[in-house]
C-alpha cells in the first residue's frame, strides 16, 4: 500500500476515534475547559496528529494511549462531583476581580492579568465604570462574570411591579418550504391552523423558508424572495382595539339612555371590561 494511502486511512481512523471520544466526554470538553482538561485535550490530539502521519508507528498502542488521555478527565469529573477539594483543585476556582467598586490589585497580579485587560473585560460587559461595580469574577473557565451595583442595574418589570406575560420558546413549524408536525403538536396547533395562517398572510407553505409558532398562536414567517414583505400578525392588537370600542360603545349607551336602570347596567358591564382590560392589556399589546 502506497505510504500517502497508508496517511488518509490511518488520518481518517484516528479522525474517527478523537470524534467518539469527543462525544463521550461530553459538551464541556469543548466548552468550559477546566486547565487539566485543557492539557488533556491538546495531548490527545498531538497523540491523534502524531500517529496518523508517522507510518511506523502502531495504531493499536496510540489507540491506548489516547483513551488513558480521555479516561483522565472522566475519571476527574466522576471525583470532582463527591469532592470539592478534588473540584477545586481540578476545576480551579472563581477569582475576584473587583469588590464594590474596588479594585482587587493582588487577585490581578496573582492571574497574570492586567488593568487593560481588567477594562476590556469590563467593556464586553457593557460597563465602562469600575464604581459601578459590585462583583467582578474571573470564572474557573476563563469567563468573566460581573454584577453592578443595585442602583446601577437596569428596570425590570419586577422593580416597577408590573404584570407581564410569561414568554415561551417558539417552535419552527416550516423549514425549507416543508411543514414539520412535531413541533406545530409541542405547542398543540395542526395544519389546518397553519393553512390558515399562512392564507391570511397570502403566501404559499413553498415560498416560505422559515416559518415560527409561539404558544399564543402567531405566525412569523421568512420567505424565499426576500423582496417580498410579510404582515406582522395582527390578532392581539385587533383583539385590544375590539374590546376598548366595546367598552367605550357601554359608555356611550349609558350617557344616551334615560332609563335608570338602563344606565346603571351599562355603567357597571363598561366598569367590568375595562376591568378586564386592564388585566390583558399588556399581553395584548405584545
Amino acid at each position: 500500500m502506497p505510504e500517502w494511502l497508508q496517511i488518509v486511512l490511518r488520518s481518517l481512523f484516528f479522525l474517527i476515534v478523537l470524534f467518539l471520544i469527543t462525544k463521550w466526554l461530553g459538551k464541556k470538553q469543548i466548552s468550559q475547559l477546566s486547565f487539566f482538561e485543557y492539557v488533556t485535550g491538546i495531548t490527545i490530539g498531538n497523540v491523534g496528529a502524531e500517529l496518523a502521519t508517522k507510518v511506523e508507528g502502531s495504531i493499536i498502542n496510540g489507540v491506548l494511549s489516547i483513551l488513558v488521555f480521555a479516561l483522565a478527565p472522566f475519571i476527574a469529573g466522576l471525583l470532582s462531583m463527591k469532592s470539592k477539594t478534588v473540584r477545586d483543585l481540578v476545576e480551579g476556582k472563581a477569582t475576584v476581580f473587583i469588590k464594590d467598586g474596588k479594585v482587587m490589585e493582588d487577585n490581578l497580579k496573582k492571574e497574570k492579568y492586567t488593568t487593560d485587560e481588567l477594562l476590556g473585560l469590563l467593556r464586553k460587559k457593557d460597563v465602562f465604570d469600575v464604581s459601578e461595580v459590585e462583583f467582578g469574577l474571573l470564572e474557573a473557565n476563563g469567563d468573566f462574570s460581573v454584577m453592578l451595583k443595585k442602583q446601577n442595574q437596569p428596570l425590570t418589570a419586577k422593580d416597577l411591579k408590573l404584570a407581564v406575560a410569561s414568554v415561551k420558546e417558539a417552535q419552527t413549524v416550516i423549514m425549507d418550504g416543508e411543514i414539520l408536525d412535531e413541533p406545530l403538536s409541542t405547542i398543540g396547533l395542526n395544519r389546518n391552523w397553519l393553512k390558515t395562517e399562512l392564507d391570511k398572510l397570502g403566501v404559499t407553505i413553498e415560498n416560505v423558508f422559515l416559518g415560527q409558532a409561539n404558544s399564543n398562536g402567531e405566525l412569523n414567517v421568512d420567505l424565499f424572495d426576500d423582496k417580498i414583505k410579510v404582515p406582522s400578525p395582527q390578532e392581539k392588537p385587533l383583539m385590544l382595539a375590539t374590546l376598548k370600542k366595546c367598552q367605550a360603545d357601554l359608555e356611550l349607551f349609558a350617557l344616551g339612555t334615560e332609563s335608570k336602570e338602563a344606565k346603571e347596567m351599562y355603567s357597571k358591564n363598561s366598569e367590568k371590561l375595562q376591568k378586564a382590560i386592564d388585566h390583558v392589556a399588556f399581553i395584548l399589546k405584545n
